[in-house]
């Protein structure tokens, strides 16, 4: 069988330390498997994880939580129960992170219900956490139609959550980053939003700068993910305080702003526009993080349900109010293509359906991606799930998962932004 021509997985990432002039106290919250984690810990060995939570409600086996502590060690301060219960014993610190659950925002989730459904709300246990605790910084991750939810309100749980960040004197900056747009080898798309409290130096040192040149150039995420000129037309600008939303009451039920993929809130006036990225680096595809031979199992003999499952199709659907209506969706490429970056993985992952990945050889032979490979997408160390989960579970985590050098850039960048004092 001819074989791929690969990348050495080595060359394609690298680590270099930076040193923080004192400890950062973490605290991380639906840890999943550490991602969070092991990027900040690449970025510096000085951030300091105090309090982790990491909780998968109606599962039996804790699959995620056993894999954090096999490679972080068994702690106390590791804490594998429901964060509802639990959120009152957050340990003080300087830093807030965490990949909230999503799917109640997921395009992938019909009838999605937003900031009420049942993982909706769970971002009610981060705000307890930052009314009591008041971190310096803030840093969470969600899919990106977070900041179109629900369907029939659009941005209105982004709305509240602004808010939210407001009452207790921060300021915050978002951005929806694309990881393929930045080199690396997977259309991941994934809003990030970085909030400081008015009380830091960081944010003492930036109050005179325009929200537009924050935004543009010299704010949090314009550093490591540059951006291009400004969208003609694609930018709006409101205010979220009281003046316009007397409560939280009156932004769940008449919200009507435009939101974009990047913006900045300060003292509830928002600024919001359309970041395309600019990026002019070398790119990783699919092709580079191919193993160089797997086992037998992961090939595939029959591909007549696969190229059927990843066709278009288009059926018809009905809204609450008892209208019909037809929904589409394009082909999705049969096989994928091995010189370009990889879709976006989800949880269902390495099963025979439309989204899975299926790569072809040159002699025709099929086979699906092994888990050390969606390991290698999300920037993974190889082998990271295999010791703690069986092989099924390893996919749910990755399609789960964030992409770990993002995070790893974002903690150089927060090194650099509460290094320099005044």
């Amino acid at each position: 069988m001819t074989s791929l021509s690969v990348t050495p997985w080595s060359t394609l990432y690298s680590w270099p330390m930076m040193v923080l002039w004192e400890e950062m106290r973490v605290v991380e919250l639906f840890a999943g498997v550490g991602g969070f984690r092991l990027g900040l810990e690449r970025a510096s060995s000085e951030f300091e994880i105090v309090w982790m939570n990491q909780w998968e409600p109606g599962r039996k086996s804790q699959y995620a939580f056993d894999c954090y502590q096999r490679h972080y060690g068994v702690s106390m301060d590791h804490v594998n129960e429901d964060i509802g219960t639990v959120k009152e014993k957050a340990k003080d610190h300087d830093l807030l992170v965490g990949g909230f659950p999503c799917q109640d925002y997921s395009v992938a989730r019909t009838q999605a219900r937003g900031i009420e459904g049942k993982k909706g709300v769970l971002w009610w246990h981060i705000d307890y956490i930052l009314n009591e605790k008041r971190p310096k910084y803030v840093l969470l991750e969600n899919v990106d139609r977070l900041i179109r939810s629900p369907t029939d309100q659009r941005g209105r749980d982004f709305g509240i959550i602004l808010r939210c960040f407001a009452e207790k004197g921060y300021d915050v900056e978002w951005r929806v980053i694309n990881a393929a747009e930045y080199g690396f080898p997977q259309k991941r798309r994934r809003v990030f939003i970085f909030a400081y409290h008015k009380d830091t130096e960081y944010h003492k040192r930036i109050r005179g700068i325009e929200r537009e040149t924050l935004l543009n150039k010299d704010g949090f995420f314009a550093k490591e993910f540059p951006i291009r000129d400004p969208v003609a037309k694609k930018s709006s600008s409101f205010h979220i305080g009281p003046s316009n939303y007397p409560s939280l009451a009156d932004i769940s039920d008449n919200f009507a702003e435009n939101l974009y993929n990047g913006g900045i809130m300060r003292a509830y006036s928002v600024f919001t526009r359309e970041c395309p990225p600019k990026y002019d680096g070398e790119h990783t595809t699919l092709g580079d993080i191919l193993e160089d031979s797997v086992d037998n199992r992961y090939y595939v003999t029959e591909t007549s349900k696969w190229k059927a499952l990843k066709g278009s199709k288009k059926m018809e659907r009905t809204c609450k109010n008892g209208i019909k209506y037809s929904y589409s969706e394009g082909g999705i490429p049969f096989p994928d293509h091995l010189d370009r970056p990889a879709r976006t993985m989800l949880t269902s992952e390495g099963t025979v359906n439309r989204s899975s990945h299926l790569i072809e050889y040159d002699t025709g032979a099929y086979r699906i991606l092994t888990p050390k490979e969606c390991e290698r997408l999300n920037g993974f160390e190889d082998d990271w799930t295999k010791e703690s989960m069986p092989e099924n579970f390893r996919y749910f985590v990755m399609g789960n998962a964030l992409v770990v050098p993002l995070v790893e850039k974002m903690g150089k960048r927060l090194i650099e932004i509460d290094s320099i004092t005044e």
